[in-house]
C-alpha cells in the first residue's frame, strides 16, 4: 500500500480537478446541452486551467524556478498561484458565465478564494495541501450538484470521501505535508464551497 499511495498525489494532482469538476457538471447538467457545447466547455476549461498552467510549469522549471511537478518549496507556489488566480478570473468573466453555467462558475469562484488563501498563507511563510484543496472543494461541489439537480449519487461522493482520505495519506507518506497543513487545506478548499452553496443550490 505504502508503494501505492504516492501514484495517489500525481492522479488527482490539483491541476486536474476543474476538468473533473466540469465532467461532473456535464454529466449533471446532461439535459440543457447539446453535445457540441459540452466539448466546447471541457475545452475551454481544459485548455484554462490544465494546458496553459502546464506550459507555465514548464517554462519556470527550464528557467530553475520550479524544480518538481508537487512544488513543495514555499517560494516556489507563488507565481504558479498567481497565474492560476488570473486564468480563473478570466474564465469567470470571459467564458464560464453566472447566467449560462451558474453552479460551474461559483465552484471556479470558490477555487478562485481558496487559491487566494492559500496565497496569503504563503506570504506568511506557511503552507496549505494543494490536493486537500482541490479534493475537498471538488467533493463538496459534487454533494451540492447531487443536492441541485435531485440526483442519487451515493458512489461517486462515497469514494469522493474515501478519495480525501487516501489524497491526505498519499501526501503524508510522501513527506509533504504535516498533519496542520492536511487539515488547513482541507478548510481552504471546503468552506469556501460550502458558502457559495448558498448562492446557488
Amino acid at each position: 500500500m505504502k508503494k501505492i499511495l504516492p501514484s495517489f498525489s500525481y492522479i488527482f494532482h490539483p491541476i486536474f480537478i476543474p476538468a473533473l469538476a466540469t465532467l461532473f457538471y456535464l454529466f449533471y447538467n446532461d439535459a440543457n446541452f447539446v453535445i457540441q457545447e459540452k466539448i466546447f466547455v471541457f475545452f475551454q476549461v481544459t485548455i484554462v486551467t490544465l494546458i496553459i498552467p502546464a506550459l507555465v510549469f514548464l517554462l519556470l522549471r527550464a528557467t530553475g524556478n520550479i524544480d518538481t511537478i508537487m512544488i513543495a518549496k514555499i517560494s516556489q507556489r507563488k507565481i504558479p498561484l498567481i497565474v492560476h488566480c488570473f486564468l480563473i478570473i478570466l474564465l469567470v468573466r470571459k467564458s464560464i458565465t453566472i447566467d449560462r453555467y451558474p453552479e460551474l462558475h461559483f465552484f471556479l469562484l470558490g477555487g478562485l478564494m481558496s487559491t487566494l488563501l492559500a496565497l496569503i498563507l504563503l506570504f506568511l511563510k506557511s503552507k496549505a495541501s494543494l490536493h486537500m484543496i482541490a479534493i475537498s472543494s471538488l467533493t463538496v461541489f459534487v454533494i451540492g450538484l447531487s443536492m441541485h439537480f435531485q440526483v442519487q449519487s451515493i458512489i461517486f461522493i462515497s469514494l469522493l470521501i474515501l478519495l480525501n482520505g487516501i489524497i491526505a495519506s498519499s501526501r503524508l507518506e510522501m513527506n509533504a505535508h504535516t498533519h496542520k497543513e492536511l487539515v488547513v487545506g482541507f478548510c481552504i478548499g471546503a468552506v469556501p464551497q460550502l458558502l457559495l452553496l448558498l448562492l446557488w443550490l
